[in-house]
C-alpha cells in the first residue's frame, strides 16, 4: 500500500484533485473532516476548544461554529496555535487507526488531504507528499469568486498559511493549478498512471 499526503493552500484545488483521485480508484481519508467528528457533542476536543474559545463559537444547535472559530485563529496565531495544539494530536490518532485499517484491507493507494499535512508534522504517516499549487494571484480570485471574500480577507487567509514555497521544499510532486480543470484533470491522472502496478488489481 502506498500513503499520498495531498496538500496545499486555500482555494489551491487540493479538494478537486483528491475527488479526481478517489474517482480514479484511490482511497481517501479527509483530515477536514476528522476535524469535524472531533468536535461533535460529548467529545473531548469540544469541550477543550469551547472552554479556550468562549461559547460564542457556538451555533445556535450548540455545535462549533467553524466559521466563526476561523475567523478568531485566522487573524490571531497565537490562537490558531492553540487550537492547533488541542486538534492535532487527537486527529493524528484518528488518521493512524484509519491508515492502518485501510492497509489491514490491502488498499493499494490512500491519500490523505490535510491542508496541515506539513505544518502538524504528519508527513511520517505518508509514503509521499503532493502538493496541490496556485498562484498567489489566482488564489484570491478563486476566494472572491467562489467564497466572496474582500481582497483583504483573501490576502489574510493567505498570509495565515505556510507559503507555496515553504510547501514545495517538502514535495515529492507539485501540481501546478493554475488553468482550466481539463488541464488539472489531465496531469492528475498522468500521476494516477505512474503509480503503475499499485493502481492495478
Amino acid at each position: 500500500m502506498i500513503v499520498i499526503g495531498l496538500t496545499g493552500g486555500i482555494a489551491s484545488g487540493k479538494s478537486t484533485v483528491s475527488r479526481m483521485l478517489s474517482r480514479l480508484g484511490a482511497t481517501l481519508i479527509d483530515a477536514d473532516r476528522v476535524g469535524h467528528e472531533a468536535l461533535r457533542s460529548g467529545s473531548e476536543a469540544r469541550g477543550e476548544v469551547i472552554a479556550a474559545f468562549s461559547n460564542g463559537i457556538l451555533d445556535q444547535t450548540n455545535e462549533v461554529d467553524r466559521g466563526k472559530l476561523a475567523e478568531i485563529v485566522f487573524n490571531n496565531p497565537q490562537a490558531l496555535e492553540q487550537l492547533n495544539k488541542i486538534m492535532h494530536p487527537r486527529m493524528r490518532r484518528v488518521v493512524e487507526q484509519r491508515i492502518e485499517a485501510l492497509r489491514r484491507r490491502k488498499v493499494k493507494v490512500v491519500i490523505l488531504e490535510a491542508a496541515l499535512l506539513i505544518e502538524a508534522n504528519w508527513t511520517d504517516l505518508v509514503d509521499q507528499v503532493w502538493v496541490v499549487a496556485a498562484s498567489e494571484a489566482t488564489v484570491i480570485n478563486r476566494l472572491r469568486e467562489q467564497k466572496g471574500f474582500t481582497e483583504d480577507q483573501a490576502r489574510a487567509r493567505l498570509n495565515a498559511q505556510m507559503s507555496i514555497a515553504e510547501r514545495v521544499k517538502h514535495a515529492h510532486v507539485v501540481i501546478e493549478n493554475d488553468a482550466d480543470i481539463d488541464t488539472l484533470e489531465e496531469k492528475v491522472l498522468g500521476l494516477w498512471q505512474a503509480l503503475g502496478s499499485l493502481t492495478t488489481d
